[in-house]
């Protein structure tokens, strides 16, 4: 078995020319607050190396209600009646139609992966759960992955984030420095690193190098536990494209010794 590690950022943290001759992984986060045009899109799928691989994350309008400030700093504009029906999951028909937008979003860019971040405010509760199953259920996928982070008390309800995931095959999004996946869907792991300390966030964060080499200690274990073919490593704090890059030299280190193969990009 081999698996393929791939390292980069959560969004362009310096100049898209250099960002693309360093690494072969970004997840974009203009796609979650205003989904761009299809010009901009194209021009950056132009730009990219045709090795280099896009994930996005899913518009906010899927995810957040619009009482949230990430709604107003953007700028949207809804049919006044229509509120309730968009964010948090609900199975309704314009939050199908807003995921339908991001999945066109991901094909001009050649994503296979779309992040859905659920906000706190989402949280746990059955009315929830179910909303979550019919919604990852009934999504258009086609080639296309889901990977979902929850955010909140959801940590506190494993056995519920496992039926989800286990009934809908999406992938669970963690931050491996705080806690593992559920159960490892479709051969992938995804984490998000939104730097360490006593909240879920602290983006001012520094990783040390003992950090990276515990991170490369874990992904190397659960490649070898697991049938994992892909991980997808994306750091989420201002010092993101030092971290990743110190990271990516850490871990082709640890894999030498590792029980499989493991091909770090």
């Amino acid at each position: 078995m081999s698996c393929i590690v791939k390292i980069g950022c959560c969004g362009f943290p310096v100049a898209r020319k250099r960002y693309f001759a360093t690494f072969k992984l970004v997840e974009v986060q203009q796609t979650f607050y205003k989904l761009p045009q299809e010009s901009t899109l194209r021009k950056w799928r132009e730009e990219a190396p045709t090795d280099f691989e896009f994930t996005i994350k899913a518009w906010q309008a899927i995810t957040h209600p619009p009482s949230s400030p990430t709604w107003r700093k953007a700028g949207i504009k809804l049919e006044p009646g229509k509120e309730d029906r968009y964010g948090l999951l609900k199975p309704t028909p314009e939050n199908f139609e807003a995921w339908e937008k991001t999945v066109e979003v991901a094909k001009i860019l050649g994503a296979k992966i779309i992040v859905v971040q659920t906000p706190p405010s989402f949280k746990y509760s059955e009315e929830n759960l179910q909303n979550a199953i019919e919604f990852f259920s009934k999504a258009r996928k086609e080639d296309i992955i889901i990977a979902w982070e929850p955010r909140g008390d959801w940590h506190d309800h494993p056995d519920a984030i496992r039926e989800i995931v286990e009934k809908t095959s999406v992938v669970h999004v963690v931050d491996l420095l705080r806690r593992e996946p559920v159960t490892v869907n479709k051969g992938i792991i995804y984490t998000r690193l939104h730097g360490l300390g006593g909240r879920e966030v602290n983006y001012r964060y520094k990783y040390t190098d003992d950090d990276l080499a515990k991170l490369a200690k874990k992904i190397i274990s659960l490649v070898e536990e697991h049938n994992v073919r892909q991980v997808y490593v994306l750091f989420n704090n201002i010092y993101m494209f030092e971290d990743a890059k110190r990271f990516r030299e850490i871990l082709l280190e640890a894999v030498k010794g590792a029980n499989v193969g493991i091909t770090v990009m």
